[in-house]
């Protein structure tokens, strides 16, 4: 998707990492190509619908595809219009998710976050984590009143 003004001030200066004991969430790059798509295709049932009824993604992913996206993420987060941050283990070996930071399209919030982990963190409560603690970080270290967190809250 094309967003065509900033989500952010000029000024403000982007987090470039959240880090906990279990993970570290920094920039998506082309440069987490393998990574990202074995996360994704390891976790393809799992993941389908995760960006609202109806969204098929990532069926059909190809690693093609995947760099495009990467690369239009990448280029989004350099143009300040979106943030899209990998999850990824502390030693960087293995892609655990990704985050979303968008602008919303409901006007009574100024963000939208969408997020998801790879299949086999679920059991591990990944995904809770993961979200309360980005809820926590959006809320402390970003100048936004009202982000929205669509099928979370």
């Amino acid at each position: 998707m094309l967003y065509t003004r900033t989500l952010v001030a000029e000024d403000f200066a982007v987090p470039e990492i959240l880090e906990t004991s279990r993970y570290r969430l920094r920039k998506l790059t082309i440069a987490d190509l393998d990574a990202d798509f074995e996360a994704v295709t390891s976790s393809e049932d799992h993941l389908r619908g995760v960006f609202g009824d109806g969204n098929t993604w990532p069926a059909g992913l190809t690693r093609e595809r995947d760099l495009a996206d990467l690369g239009w993420h990448e280029t989004e987060f350099d143009l300040r219009t979106s943030f899209t941050y990998t999850v990824m283990s502390l030693d960087e070996s293995l892609c655990l998710g990704a985050v979303y930071i968008y602008p919303s399209r409901a006007p009574a919030y100024e963000a939208c976050c969408t997020m998801w982990v790879r299949a086999s963190m679920i059991a591990e409560r990944l995904d809770e984590e993961l979200y309360q603690n980005v809820r926590i970080w959006l809320a402390e270290n970003w100048p936004f009143d009202n982000v929205a967190y669509p099928g979370r809250e």
